[in-house]
């Protein structure tokens, strides 16, 4: 096993400002790619920035893993005064896994662009994915509770107009990117509104300072409607049922780039901050915050996890098929949260990483197979396996891992899951992931029947191989599928530092 206390990924010069380098990076990158010359340019530009975010974030594997937690304050000014960067367990997990989606989906995106986007929009694309980047990447490192709203609506209104650029291969790309832009929209308000409330009941908006004020605060009212505005407004940006509207129009219609870049980090990084507010900015114990756990977030993923997963089922587009699953997958994630103990912590989150993967190796494989195909409905994939051999076992393979098919990272992130259940006692968790999962084997094998096994129809167009510079990310993403199945170490490693980090010493 692979010690993160050994990793020097980067020199010591580089990784005292790594927090903020991670961060500037992507967004220097979007800069320079709105102004290149040409489409080429500003892919190379989009590969090469986030290359050096993932390569800072790796370096700050290293760091926590050694120290703990570092903390940047910007301009040399500290907090609470100042604004800072807090990087832990849990941040660099979120880190590693947002700027390691942004390699592989600039890597995808060369030779993708052509099949969903006009050609004179392409450095502007690029430049847009780059700030979607640029603001997950700081929604997981500040320790600023204002700051993180800042950096979840850069994120946000970059990936509404790069939904909306869509409309070149679908037109209902329009009405999902504002529908996407309301909802988005209410749910930043919302957030922000609760960060109102608690910071007048606290005069504070560092993350850390705030939950040593809220310790003595807990009765309060204002607080209590502050927890109230701020995890309603991030279950709708995380998609948590029955606020996950908007997810299946934009998942759908948003050029192939975009989705498998939302599908791995959008839904993950609210669910991040969200956690980091229930666990840890407020009080631990606090009677409201064990209410909304016990008699909001159970039930919600629950019904989201079987309700959602049936939706799939019956849904006849693939990528919706996919969108609803990601709405599932989130009420897997929240149920391992929700058991509040260090173990259901490291599972959920575990899963909260394996789904990222799962997700991305399906849209990208899509992706791929629409470069020559514009099919969008489950039998216009009829016997793809014979046309595109390559695109098909990928996706096999992440269909495989997102049904729990042993020897996938898949069928790992729910053991855990379902260990940490019976850990705390939860058998009915268990049942409702039976359930859930069985559905999932259900739509993953209507996909899979109609790719592998139904011939195509007669004088149906045809599918192509997709190229060289897609199927090397494409089958990269498939095989750490495997990979992390049959030895998940260092993603079990990073997810139980992250709840460690997030639950302390809890049980």
């Amino acid at each position: 096993m692979i010690s993160f206390e050994t990793l020097h990924a980067a020199p010591p010069a580089l990784v005292a400002h790594a927090p903020v380098l991670m961060v500037a990076a992507p967004l220097i990158a979007a800069c320079a790619a709105a102004l290149s010359p040409s489409a080429r340019t500003s892919w190379m530009i989009s590969v090469t920035g986030s290359i050096f975010a993932a390569w800072m974030a790796l370096a700050l594997v290293g760091e926590v893993a050694r120290r703990g937690a570092v903390d940047y304050a910007i301009g040399g000014f500290a907090p609470p005064l100042g604004i800072a960067l807090h990087i832990d367990g849990l941040s660099v997990l979120m880190a590693l896994l947002v700027s390691s989606a942004g390699v592989m989906a600039s890597l995808y995106s060369g030779h993708s662009l052509a099949a969903d986007v006009r050609a004179e929009k392409h450095t502007l694309f690029q430049s847009g994915f780059l700030l979607c980047q640029t603001g997950l990447l700081g929604l997981v490192s500040t320790g600023d509770a204002f700051n993180a709203f800042v950096f979840l609506e850069v994120s946000s209104i970059g990936t509404y107009a790069l939904v909306a650029i869509g409309e070149k291969r679908d037109r209902r790309a329009l009405p999902a990117a504002f529908n996407y832009l309301i909802m988005g929209t209410i749910g930043a308000t919302f957030y922000v509104i609760g960060i109102g409330f608690l910071y007048a009941a606290t005069g504070t908006l560092n993350m850390a300072d705030m939950a040593a004020r809220l310790a003595t605060l807990s009765d309060s009212s204002v607080v209590q409607a502050g927890f109230a505005f701020v995890v309603v407004g991030l279950g709708i940006k995380a998609a948590m049922f029955p606020l996950h509207g908007w997810l299946p129009g934009a998942y759908s219609y948003a050029p192939s780039l975009i989705a498998i870049f939302l599908a791995a980090t959008a839904t993950k990084t609210s669910i991040y901050l969200m956690a980091r507010f229930v666990f840890d900015v407020f009080p631990n114990g606090a009677a409201f915050g064990q209410g909304f756990i016990t008699s909001v977030l159970v039930p919600l993923a629950a019904a989201a996890a079987i309700v959602c997963s049936l939706q799939a089922v019956f849904e006849k587009e693939i990528r919706r098929v996919l969108a609803f699953s990601s709405v599932a997958q989130v009420g897997f994630i929240l149920l391992g949260l929700s058991l509040a103990s260090v173990a259901g912590a490291s599972a959920g989150l575990f899963y909260l990483a394996a789904h990222a993967l799962m997700k991305m190796t399906l849209f990208m494989a899509l992706g791929g197979l629409a470069i020559s195909l514009g099919a969008r409905r489950i039998d216009e994939l009829a016997g793809v396996a014979r046309d595109a051999p390559w695109s098909a076992v990928a996706f096999g393979v992440g269909a495989a891992s997102l049904a729990g098919v042993p020897l996938t990272v898949g069928f790992l992130a729910k053991w855990r899951l379902i260990e940490a259940a019976l850990q705390s006692g939860q058998i009915w968790i268990v049942a409702v992931l039976a359930i859930a999962s069985l559905l999932t084997l259900l739509y993953v094998g209507r996909m899979l029947e109609a790719i592998f096994f139904r011939p195509a129809p007669a004088g149906a167009q045809r599918a192509r191989e997709a190229p060289v510079g897609v199927l090397v990310p494409l089958l990269v993403l498939a095989g750490l599928n495997i990979w992390f199945g049959l030895d998940a170490s260092l993603p079990e490693q990073l997810a139980n530092a992250a709840a460690r980090a997030l639950l302390g010493g809890a049980s």
